[in-house]
């Protein structure tokens, strides 16, 4: 790691039998401009698709409001990557797009807990999963920022479970 790197922890937590999962992109130090912008980005697009879970919406919702809300960033979304249900294991039902149509999808019930997590990078969307298995880069080398809460859909909304 370097000054002015950006990298993404992602971690979840097992309380009582039951899972959260969260991400963060962080600077290393002082970062530039763009890398500013890209985190900044990221987050207003994660708050945009919490925007949209609600009860009575559905997972399609989620993702075009986080498509609209980069759509003049000049980052991509990464490609094959989404959001997803968490409950008693990590990656559940439903399957949440980070890109979609308004109106698609399933629909958002009350009791139902799901990870939304844009990912985006300054370069295309494309990424390769690394030899061990587990870490994701981008195939042209451009960076990429990721921002994720687990959020429980209400009767009267949502609550994130991951805020702080």
């Amino acid at each position: 790691m370097n000054q002015g790197d950006i990298v993404s922890i992602d971690l979840g937590l097992i309380h009582k039998g039951l899972i959260t999962d969260s991400a963060v992109t962080v600077g290393v130090g002082a970062i530039d401009d763009e890398a500013k912008r890209l985190l900044k980005a990221t987050r207003q697009a994660l708050e945009a698709g919490i925007k949209e879970a609600l009860p009575g919406n559905h997972v399609g919702d989620i993702g075009a409001a986080i498509e609209e809300s980069i759509m003049d960033s000049g980052f991509s979304l990464a490609e094959d990557l989404a959001g997803h249900g968490v409950g008693y294991k990590v990656h559940e039902d439903p399957f949440v797009p980070n890109e979609g149509d308004w109106g698609d999808g399933e629909e958002l019930r009350p009791g139902m807990v799901i990870a939304i997590e844009p990912m985006l990078n300054t370069g295309k969307g494309a990424i390769k999963l690394l030899k061990d298995g587990y870490t994701i880069v981008t195939k042209d080398g451009g960076r990429s920022a990721h921002f994720e809460h687990t959020v429980a859909i209400t009767e009267n909304g949502n609550i994130i479970l991951t805020s702080n």
